[in-house]
């Protein structure tokens, strides 16, 4: 594993469902470049991402999250550090 990559699983609370906060993230990791991963909507009224990639890109999504989409209300996002595994090609919107 190279030191300089990173997995996160992040879960975003507030108003982050039905504002378009997926496409956006999607939108914000191709601008970004070099993250994988997907992102989906939970039962819960959470949104839940997985981010792979160089670190300082993977905080660049995550810091991205913090703020969200132009008519999300972010409440906080809790990240868990995981073991980088590379076993995205892209990034998904998943259902």
């Amino acid at each position: 594993m190279d030191n300089d990559k990173a997995r996160a699983h992040a879960i975003i609370r507030g108003k982050v469902q039905g504002v378009f906060f997926r496409v956006e993230t999607r939108r914000a990791v191709q601008r970004i470049g070099g993250v994988t991963g997907w992102v989906r909507n939970r039962r819960d009224g959470t949104v839940e991402a997985v981010f792979e990639g160089k670190k300082e890109l993977v905080d660049a999504i995550l810091e991205w999250c913090r703020r969200g989409s132009p008519m999300a209300d972010v409440t906080g996002v809790d990240v868990k550090w995981k073991t980088y595994r590379g076993e995205f090609e892209g990034f998904d919107i998943t259902a």
